[in-house]
């Protein structure tokens, strides 16, 4: 049986930053890997 685009998105598990663990907020154009608190840490 072929699932719904959208039931296939909603399935999908939650972003898990690989440096600290923390659970990310997905954007919709974003293919960061790293959290922002991270991310900023590398810059520094």
């Amino acid at each position: 049986m072929i699932i719904s685009p959208i039931e296939f998105f909603r399935t999908l598990p939650k972003k898990i930053c690989p440096e600290c663990g923390e659970t990310m907020k997905e954007q919709a154009e974003s293919y960061l890997m790293e959290c922002d608190r991270c991310l900023s840490k590398k810059t520094e």
